[in-house]
């Protein structure tokens, strides 16, 4: 007798098959890879071409770098202040990033907050600004900006009327930069005082007296700063009174400490 072995699966006499021989009879019946054709070639080219151009066109082509902007907002600054602020001039549009656009913008004094968006040509960059208001106009060193409510210097771009100026004088230093900032302190008692004496159209500032004005009716008057402005008008009020009632007149009167007012410096 012949014994048969599990690698030897021949067909056996009653027409059964050998599993083992199933690949090679899917080989022998022709069930195999074949190369690809040549229109099959021939478009793979055209498709891999035409992809090549599209980026070539992309990358080279002039409507894709970016020559303007479509801004909005602005009040004091120009569309062409705020395009050259962006620093986005001959940028593809491939390279520009939205967050970084509008971080330029915001550091710069005049503006408050920005919107960039970054579309497709032909309006590829789109910038909406709120700008700061300014507060008073400061004059030092002969350089005059604005300060807006929070003492932060803006570049002075327009004429505004109604705005209260304060004039340093000349011992205060250098002028203002962007990065300098005011306290808030001489700002709010800025705006007080123009709002006790609506007439008032200028200030002075003193390093140490703080702000004043020359009072029409002869001396220097001194308020320091501080937003009890009215609390301090109330007393040198009262001083100018008792200086007309003894019938003399001071040069200066001080009312930045108001629990250490003073007046000096008489005169007949």
């Amino acid at each position: 007798m012949t014994l048969r072995t599990r690698q030897d699966k021949r067909p056996l006499r009653g027409g059964l098959l050998r599993t083992g021989s199933a690949r090679r009879d899917a080989v022998e019946h022709g069930v195999r890879e074949r190369p690809l054709s040549g229109a099959a070639r021939l478009v793979s080219a055209v498709i891999v071409v035409g992809m090549v151009l599209a980026l070539l066109l992309f990358f080279l082509a002039d409507p894709f770098y970016v020559r303007g902007a479509l801004v909005n907002g602005q009040e004091f600054l120009t569309p062409s202040d705020v395009y050259t602020i962006a620093g986005i001039n001959g940028w593809h549009l491939f390279w520009l990033d939205a967050a970084e656009v509008r971080q330029r913008l915001v550091e710069y004094p005049t503006i408050a907050d920005a919107t960039v968006n970054i579309d497709w040509p032909p309006n590829m960059v789109q910038i909406t600004i709120a700008e700061r208001e300014p507060a008073l106009v400061w004059d030092q060193a002969g350089v005059t900006v604005w300060i807006d409510a929070q003492g932060r210097v803006m570049r002075q771009s327009a004429d505004v009327s109604g705005l209260i100026r304060i004039v340093a004088t000349s011992s205060d230093g250098e002028p203002l930069t962007p990065n300098t900032r005011l306290p808030v302190e001489v700002v709010s008692g800025a705006l007080q005082l123009r709002d006790l004496i609506p007439t008032l159209e200028s200030l002075r500032y003193h390093i140490d007296k703080g702000l004043g004005y020359n009072d029409p009716r002869g001396w220097e008057a001194w308020f320091g700063t501080g937003a009890n402005m009215p609390e301090k008008m109330l007393i040198y009020n009262a001083l100018v009174a008792d200086a007309q009632a003894r019938g003399v007149l001071p040069t200066e009167i001080n009312v930045s400490d108001p629990d250490a007012p003073f007046a000096c410096c008489w005169t007949p």
